[in-house]
């Protein structure tokens, strides 16, 4: 495409089946979530986001490939990716705020102090402190121990920053056009995000068996698998990025001019990589 020409997308019927099919994924966890049922559209809506991810990316993969993209399409898809990241930010804030709150605000209420000290008069005899052990009201219990941060966390977070390391020299190698050394690092770092996968599923078994610490055990436990679970899944989603980056390199997709997918893949892993670093400061050590 000469660089005045503007590409303009044929029809497509993927928008209108993303809505259709995310829509019966939330109506099917909420079910399952309230009522216990709703698990063929829990499971259907999956299946068919996993479809949509699929035939769009496809379609995408086969424009780039054709040549149709030129520089306006490049800058279209960078800020797309960036508003993209940044909602994800937004949602990690939430959780984070949440914490934050609770910590700040909530707890030492509870035990008097502050603009609304007197709530404490709900639970006299509470006496704040964090990680929450003890829970104001006894029919709610919290967990028996917490995990040490200095032992599977400080593992997992060497682990996630030698990932982003390892997928730099990728990067670097892609655009250095080393690309048999930009696919052996992007596999180490696949290799990595697994470990942390499996090391977090070791973690939670150890977490949920023998310290007590669930989703019950109070607001520490609530937090606790909130944030760190869908942190989680945001690692799977990042490893499934990449993974289909390894595929596309494999069959000689990318130069070393034109490569933001393999850019964008990058981004999202590195932001993954950084809401970690927070993870392991506000909820395992601090």
């Amino acid at each position: 495409m000469s660089s005045s020409s503007y590409y303009v997308p044929a029809t497509s019927k993927w928008p209108i089946i993303a809505v259709l099919v995310m829509g019966m994924l939330a109506v099917g966890a909420g079910l399952m979530m309230t009522q216990g049922s709703g698990l063929i559209l829990l499971v259907g809506g999956l299946v068919g986001v996993a479809w949509v991810m699929y035939g769009w990316f496809r379609d995408v993969t086969l424009e780039s490939m054709g040549g149709l993209y030129d520089a306006q399409m490049d800058r279209s898809f960078r800020q797309g990716m960036a508003w993209f990241i940044f909602s994800e930010v937004m949602f990690f804030a939430a959780f984070f705020g949440a914490l934050f709150y609770i910590r700040v605000f909530t707890l030492p209420w509870l035990d008097g102090e502050g603009a609304k000290g007197i709530t404490a008069l709900l639970w006299p005899d509470f006496v704040a402190s964090w990680p929450l052990m003890n829970t104001p009201d006894p029919a709610v219990g919290g967990p028996d121990a917490i995990i040490n941060p200095w032992t599977l966390p400080l593992i997992n977070t060497l682990l996630l920053v030698t990932s982003s390391i390892t997928l730099t020299f990728s990067h670097h190698a892609l655009k250095a056009q080393q690309r048999l050394r930009a696919r052996n690092w992007l596999i180490l770092t696949l290799v990595l995000g697994g470990i942390f996968l499996v090391i977090q599923g070791i973690e939670y078994v150890h977490a949920w068996t023998e310290l007590g610490l669930t989703l019950q055990a109070g607001i520490y436990g609530a937090t606790f698998f909130l944030l760190t679970g869908f942190h989680g899944l945001h690692v799977t989603i990042g490893a499934v990025i990449l993974l289909v980056l390894l595929i596309r390199l494999i069959k000689g997709h990318f130069t070393p001019e034109q490569h933001f997918a393999f850019e964008a893949g990058a981004w999202y892993w590195h932001f993954v990589d950084v809401v970690w670093i927070g993870l392991f400061l506000f909820v395992y050590v601090f």
